[in-house]
Order: C-alpha cells, then sequence, then structure tokens
C-alpha cells in the first residue's frame, strides 16, 4: 500500500487514512488474525521530504521511482496542489503509468484531480470536496461528479469527499479486506463513527441548506430541528412561520434551496438515522417519533435516499454493536 505526498498536501487527508490503515495492522498484530494486514508506505515524486499545507515536514519511506512489483492498493492525497491545472506531472505519469497493475486506487478530497488528469476517472462516477465539485465537473467532462456522497466506488478507483471523509474510506475498506469487527474496533481506538454509508451527504441537512436570511423561515428551522415528530402539513408550517401556504412555500424554496415538505423529510431520516445507529428502539417506534406515521413510509424513505431500508442501515452502522469479543484499545 501507498500513500502519495507532495508539497502542498492537506495533512489530515494524509495522516488520517494512514492511521487508520495502522490501526488495522495492530487489530491484526494484537488478534493473531491470519490475514497479513497492510503495509502501508509513504511515498513522495523525488523520495525527499515534503511540507503540508499546515507547514508539517514530512520524511516519505522511497520515492515513486523506487516502487517496484504489484501494488494492493493506492492512496492519493488532496491538497491546494493537486488543484493547480495540471498538478505534479511526476504524480500524474507515475499514475497513468502505474494504475493498471494496481487492485485499487484511491483519493481523498482533491486528490480526485490527480486521478481524473490521469484519465483514471473517465467515464466513472467520482467525488471530491464540496467546494471543487463544480471545478472537477467543469475540467473534467468526461467525470460524472457526485457532489453529495462522502465517498463513492466506481470500479477499482474510490474517491472521497473532503478531509475526514478520508478516514471514512478508510474505514469501508478495511471492513471489506479485514471484517467489520476489525473495522469497528479501529473506529473505537479512533473515537470515530463507524463508518458513515458512502452516500451519506457531505453535510448534515441545516448545513446542507444553510438557515434562512429571513427570519420566520429561519425560526422554523431551528423549531423543526426539535420538533420533526409532530404532524405537519405544509399549512401547519406556513402558520407557524405566520404566512400564507403560498407564500411560505415560495419563501422557505428561495431561502433555503428546498421544498418544505423535502427540508422536513431529510430532517426527519436524519433524527432516524441517528437512533437507528444509537439505540436498540424497534423501527415502528422510531418512525411514530421521527413523524413518518409508519414503518414503511420510512423504509421507503430511506431506500430512496441511502440506498438500504433501516434494518440494514442499523447492521451496517449500529455504532454500539459488540464485538465477538473485547479487543484492548491502543493504550493498553
Amino acid at each position: 500500500m501507498v500513500l502519495l505526498g507532495y508539497d502542498g498536501v492537506q495533512g489530515l487527508d494524509l495522516t488520517g487514512p494512514l492511521d487508520v490503515f495502522a490501526g488495522a495492522c495492530e487489530w491484526v498484530s494484537r488478534t493473531g488474525s491470519a490475514d497479513p494486514g497492510y503495509r502501508p508506505m509513504v511515498a513522495s515524486p523525488d523520495g525527499g521530504p515534503f511540507r503540508t499545507t499546515a507547514g508539517m515536514t514530512v520524511m516519505p519511506d522511497t520515492s515513486l521511482a523506487a516502487i517496484t512489483g504489484r501494488l494492493d492498493t493506492v492512496v492519493v492525497p488532496g491538497g491546494a496542489a493537486a488543484v493547480e491545472p495540471l498538478g505534479d506531472r511526476r504524480i500524474v505519469d507515475w499514475l497513468r503509468g502505474y494504475a493498471p497493475s494496481v487492485r485499487r486506487v484511491t483519493s481523498v478530497c482533491a486528490g480526485a484531480f490527480l486521478l481524473a488528469e490521469a484519465g483514471l476517472l473517465d467515464g466513472r462516477r467520482a467525488t471530491t470536496h464540496w467546494s471543487a465539485c463544480a471545478r472537477l465537473a467543469e475540467r473534467y467532462p468526461a467525470v460524472r461528479v457526485d457532489p453529495d456522497s462522502i465517498y463513492v466506488h466506481d470500479g477499482d478507483v474510490y474517491t472521497s469527499a473532503g478531509v475526514t471523509a478520508g478516514m471514512d474510506l478508510a474505514l469501508a475498506l478495511v471492513e471489506a479486506d479485514l471484517g467489520r469487527r476489525a473495522a469497528l474496533t479501529v473506529a473505537r481506538w479512533l473515537v470515530m463513527f463507524l463508518h458513515r454509508p458512502g452516500n451519506q451527504a457531505q453535510f448534515s441537512v441545516q448545513l446542507t441548506t444553510q438557515y434562512a436570511d429571513h427570519a420566520p423561515v429561519r425560526e422554523l428551522q431551528r423549531w423543526l430541528g426539535d420538533n420533526y415528530g409532530a404532524d405537519l402539513t405544509v399549512d401547519a408550517m406556513a402558520s407557524r412561520a405566520r404566512m400564507s401556504p403560498r407564500h411560505f412555500a415560495r419563501s422557505f424554496r428561495q431561502q433555503t434551496g428546498t421544498t418544505p415538505g423535502r427540508y422536513l423529510q431529510r430532517v426527519r431520516l436524519e433524527a432516524a438515522r441517528r437512533r437507528l445507529e444509537e439505540s436498540d428502539t424497534p423501527a415502528e417506534r422510531i418512525a411514530a417519533a421521527c413523524g413518518f406515521g409508519s414503518a414503511e413510509t420510512m423504509r421507503r424513505v430511506f431506500v430512496a435516499a441511502l440506498g438500504m431500508p433501516p434494518a440494514e442501515y442499523r447492521r451496517r452502522f449500529r455504532t454500539g454493536t459488540p464485538g465477538p469479543g473485547p479487543v484492548p484499545g491502543p493504550l493498553d
């Protein structure tokens, strides 16, 4: 496994996934797993030290030219330098020549620009940091940019959104390689959520839409954050905002970029997800508490938004799911 580094790389894009894979190696060592785990190394174009955007100097393990043999995984972190019109040509050329022999290639944040420049994203779905999605789509029209997901898997190429999403992607790879218990243990060591589904939005609904400038709409958004379980129609929300239904619907969309009904559904979905992740409460009770009315309605919303029903979501992302046995933490 090789993680690429270069002057101007975002530090956490590199060190975040590296810590996840290092944690997986620790899990393999402590559990006596038959799987060899990972042998991560950091490579810079010339083998020399490089500086992150935060000013940290990193001494890599090797240079790109010194890498020989088949690689299992390549991780391309992002950073300001990756968004330059052509990126670092040494990295782009190496990716173009080496990628066909690699089992999977991944990028974090703006690292997607280096993959795109190397032609590795042509015809594929991909994502990057929310602020750079439009630029990626404009510069590389052959790439099908997904601006919402925190990470995207298309064939043997994986791309992830900004910064910490690279750790979510790394955890997903650990789970695929070593199993759920390994990923769960590493997530606990790093005090992380295990693990956000790739098609989860890069922001919560409140941050995605932002609070409205218009006070009545803004106050309603805040109220909905605590009262999403109420029996709410557009007329009821308009009355709460002290506006006529027609004026309210038009104003809400202008202020938030979405309709009142869609906004409320997303708030309810987010609330239901949290309850599924953090409790054993039956789906029927969660559906009622979150305002869906029935478990079947909630199931349809989950499938449409996340591609899986609530039961599957809970099975995969329940934060408190116990493993087969205790595994000591990294400080034990």
